[in-house]
Formats: C-alpha cells, structure tokens, sequence
C-alpha cells in the first residue's frame, strides 16, 4: 500500500531522470559510467546527471535500482588511513615540511588528522591535489 502511495506521489512531481546504481557498488568504488542507469522518476535531493558521478568515489555501499544521493558520493581517495604523507606547513614567508601519518582516508579538498611522525603531535590538514596535506593557510 505504502508503494502505491509513494508512486502516485512521484508522479506527481515533474518528470526528470534520477541516477541510480546499476548494480551494487561497494564502498570505496569508483563509479564508471557502466555502474549507472537510470529512471524517468524525479526523486528529491538525487542526483540527475551521470556527469555528477562519473569518476567519484562511493563513500557508501550503493545498492542496485536506489536513487544515489550527493551525499552518497565524494572525490576519490588520494591518501589512505595508515599512509605516510608530506605536511605542509604555510605562514608567511616561513614553509616547514614534515613527514606525518594519515589517520584517515580522503580525497582532494578533505579536512583529515595526521599525526607528524617526528613530534607524534596531531594535526588537522587538507589534502591537495598532489596527495600532500596542507596545514594552515595557502602559500
């Protein structure tokens, strides 16, 4: 009954594709345009373009036939949880860098804690694009 009600309210709403998996995809997983389809229903907050998926990372288990929300989805992971990284340290004029530990996994742009193998002090940074993390502000 409850199916029932719930199409009879999607469509009501304006027809528009909606992403979802086409098959299971495991955490972790970089999504491929074969790991989409697609359906003529409009579901709230669901990504519409394959263009909005296509090589990110499944942050989530994505289960076949569910609609995929951003959320579900992140940029791919540069460093892994464990991994030894370059820190960056920008003030000023002053650059300091620093071999630390990854203590968690993240992409480009992700805020993480890295443990500076030298002082074993904890930090917070952000991962570049070159997979280095970058504590404090930009050069």
């Amino acid at each position: 009954m409850w199916r029932a009600t719930l199409l009879v309210l999607l469509a009501g709403q304006a027809a528009a594709d909606t992403m979802i998996a086409a098959h299971t995809l495991r955490a972790q997983s970089v999504i491929g345009a074969e790991d989409l389809s697609s359906i003529a229903i409009a579901v709230p907050g669901a990504l519409t373009d394959p263009a909005e998926a296509i090589g990110r990372e499944a942050r989530v288990v994505l289960y076949a036939g569910r609609p995929i929300q951003p959320g579900d989805i992140g940029p791919p992971a540069l460093v892994d949880r464990n991994q030894l990284v370059s820190l960056i340290f920008h003030s000023g004029e002053l650059n300091i860098l620093a071999e630390g530990r990854a203590l968690a996994r993240g992409g480009a742009g992700d805020a993480i804690r890295v443990m500076n193998t030298a002082s074993h002090s904890t930090v917070t940074g952000v991962v570049a694009p070159d997979g280095t993390v970058v504590v404090g502000g930009a050069p």
